[in-house]
């Protein structure tokens, strides 16, 4: 090779972050490659080297041809050639040494796995696989790959509130459920199914002064997910405001029903007003205020249904928690005279689970982030369209809204 070509080669190693003692020896058109491939070949300088798995000092026993494929260059797809030594350790006999431009056990080099884990951020795995022409498994497993590196290395989990929600995984009632930090938004745990040993598995992961550390928990009013709770730590449970909202707006909307069967002919004046009553008095226009104020007069019991809802909503500020509970009790005493079963229906849930009613409107806690993070995961889903299995999805889950540090090794820890 003459000098020009040294020249050349020092200059692509030096702009690829190959350190020494590995050079590049060559670069250009791969030899009888049909598929056009850029070959950069690269040589270990000699010197000493270590056991890849203890660090220790180790003998060169041989070595082995390996490929990489890299980023392309200028269109042309690329792959990196080098023949790595094999060091025979005393105590873990012959491996491979570790090379500074990809992970050990990868097939791609770092930057290309990091290349493909920005585009994955955006687009679905089969769009990946197409941009960059490697194979649907293989751009799955760079996913995960990537979801395990950033799990080995995030640091022990410690959250002061979380919340805990489950989502569909499949149809014919295949969920996960789904613990994140309401502090920090990261998802922290999937787990397959919707039981109490689903969320069990969470605590489970924690050291005992993690568990301990845990203040309150944000979730629906699901039994499993709230004896584990109970069971597992000492955090106060809590049922926020959008899940009594539904269920009060599930029995409005029930009256209204009930009375358009009972009025037949004369319920016209009710058709197409479902939405209505179910929406928030602060966002309605003044037009739909003053219709909503016509209809609860002219439609008592339905009116009725409705003001017991908007008190309830009233009764969420922050106070001391007795004052809280004696507001709800004077909400259920009347609730319970009303002579509306969906509504009476619905007092007998809010009784049942007032407890934890009490602690979200001390507290103020809402499990608002945990519904965004259910409505990130419909999207993640929506854009592989579907799922065949838990672990796939759980990966998905985890690499878009875990926070996890994705880079590959050799990126993230420069030697």
């Amino acid at each position: 090779m003459d000098e020009g070509a040294d020249v050349q080669t020092d200059w692509l190693g030096r702009l690829m972050g190959i350190p020494a003692p590995w050079k590049v020896v060559f670069a250009g058109p791969a030899e009888g490659d049909a598929d056009g491939y850029v070959e950069v070949h690269l040589e270990h300088g000699g010197g000493a080297l270590t056991c890849s798995r203890c660090g220790g000092a180790a003998k060169r026993h041989d070595a082995r041809r390996r490929v990489w494929r890299d980023l392309d260059l200028h269109r042309r797809k690329t792959r990196v050639v080098a023949q790595v030594p094999r060091a025979k350790c005393p105590e873990h006999g012959v491996l491979s040494i570790h090379v500074p431009w990809a992970d050990r056990g990868s097939r791609f080099t770092a930057l290309f796995e990091m290349s493909a884990i920005e585009l994955l951020r955006e687009c679905s795995i089969r769009a990946v696989a197409n941009r960059l022409d490697i194979s649907w498994d293989q751009a799955s497993a760079i996913q995960c790959r990537a979801v395990e590196r950033g799990l080995a290395r995030r640091q022990a989990q410690s959250p002061r509130r979380i919340g805990v929600d489950e989502t569909s995984f499949r149809k014919r009632h295949r969920y996960v459920t789904l613990v994140n930090d309401l502090d920090s938004g990261a998802v922290l745990r999937v787990s397959e199914g919707r039981s109490k040993a689903s969320l069990d598995e969470f605590f489970l992961g924690l050291t005992d002064q993690a568990r301990s550390g845990i203040e309150v928990a944000a979730m629906d009013m699901h039994d499993p997910y709230i004896r584990s709770v109970q069971e597992m730590s000492n955090a106060e449970v809590a049922f926020d405001k959008f899940h009594v909202a539904q269920h009060l707006s599930k029995g409005v909307d029930q009256v209204r029903r009930q009375m358009h069967r009972e009025l037949g002919e004369d319920a016209a004046g009710l058709k197409r007003t479902r939405f209505l009553w179910l929406r928030n008095p602060g966002k309605m226009a003044e037009e739909q205020q003053e219709k909503l104020n016509d209809l609860s007069r002219q439609f008592g019991k339905l009116g009725r249904a409705w003001s017991i809802k908007e008190w309830a909503m009233t009764l969420w500020h922050p106070k001391p928690k007795d004052q809280i509970a004696a507001d709800w009790r004077r909400w259920l005493a009347r609730t319970r005279r009303c002579r509306l079963k969906p509504m009476i229906k619905v007092a007998k849930t809010v009784r049942r689970y007032l407890y934890g009613i009490v602690n979200a409107a001390h507290t103020g806690i809402t499990n608002a982030r945990s519904e965004g993070v259910n409505s990130k995961v419909q999207w993640i889903k929506r854009m592989a369209r579907g799922y065949r299995n838990i672990k796939r999805f759980s990966m998905a889950i985890l690499f878009h809204l875990g926070m996890l540090d994705l880079r590959p090794n050799t990126l993230a820890f420069p030697s």
